[in-house]
Formats: C-alpha cells, sequence, structure tokens
C-alpha cells in the first residue's frame, strides 16, 4: 500500500496506493524535504483548529512533484540521476506518486486525468532537461 523506489539506496519515489488507510496522521516525508507528504484520516466532529502558515525562509534545490491520479492508468518509468533507465510502476485512480529524485517518464495506459502538485515558481526551460527514454521493449514492471 505504501511503496518507496529506491537506487543504491537513494529515495526516489514514493506510491501511495488507493487502498491505503490508517487512522490519524502520517508523514512520508522527512522534515528536510522541499516537498512533504503526508495522509490524514480524521473522524467525523474532529476540529482542526484554524491556524497560518509563518513566513520561513526555505531553499529549493530540486523539484519534487506530487502527482494524484483522479482517473485513468499511468506507466512511470524511473530513471538514475545520469538518465539510466531502472524499472517501471503502474499508476491507477486514487493512487498518490511523489517523485523525489533521478528521472522520470510517463505513458498513459488509459485515458487520465491527474493532478501535479509540485514547488514555485516555476523556472520554465531552466527547470528540466529532457532526454530520449527507455526503448518499449526493455520496460520492466515491477509490482
Amino acid at each position: 500500500m505504501i511503496e518507496e523506489i529506491k537506487n543504491n539506496n537513494n529515495l526516489q519515489a514514493i506510491i501511495i496506493r488507493s487502498s491505503y488507510s490508517k487512522e490519524g496522521i502520517e508523514f512520508f516525508t522527512p522534515d528536510d524535504f522541499s516537498q512533504q507528504l503526508a495522509y490524514m484520516n480524521h473522524p467525523r466532529g474532529k476540529v482542526i483548529d484554524p491556524h497560518v502558515h509563518n513566513a520561513v525562509k526555505r531553499e529549493v534545490q530540486f523539484t519534487k512533484e506530487v502527482l494524484v491520479i483522479k482517473k485513468g492508468v499511468l506507466r512511470v518509468d524511473f530513471y538514475d540521476d545520469d538518465r539510466n533507465y531502472l524499472e517501471s510502476r503502474i499508476l491507477n485512480k486514487g493512487d498518490v506518486i511523489l517523485l523525489v529524485t533521478g528521472g522520470h517518464g510517463f505513458e498513459i495506459l488509459h485515458d487520465i486525468e491527474m493532478i501535479e502538485i509540485k514547488q514555485g515558481p516555476y523556472a520554465g526551460n531552466l527547470d528540466k532537461t529532457r532526454f530520449s527514454g527507455v526503448d518499449k521493449s526493455q520496460i520492466i514492471v515491477k509490482e
């Protein structure tokens, strides 16, 4: 239900499957990540105190992205920092993924609707380097 994708002990992604359920709050990321990912499950009537967020200076080196699959099926291909293909996973409706490090590519397997969440401001062409992906005959989908 929670899967960590690692390459040489470096976290590349966290997948939260739609079937995941747990009472309370669980953070899946360490405090030093520039993108935080948590799951929350509260009963009716629970009150979360009103609050504002304080101005805290932060420095973001690399973009981390969260994808929420609303509809459809998506294959995620993982690459290391040197653009070498590693493996792939299939995401379905309701799944969530945090892309942490390394490279990634996608193929839409069934018409998809998804939401992407990432840090800003957007840096345009400076934000990413595109490269040729793995040949389809070499795809390794891990379950």
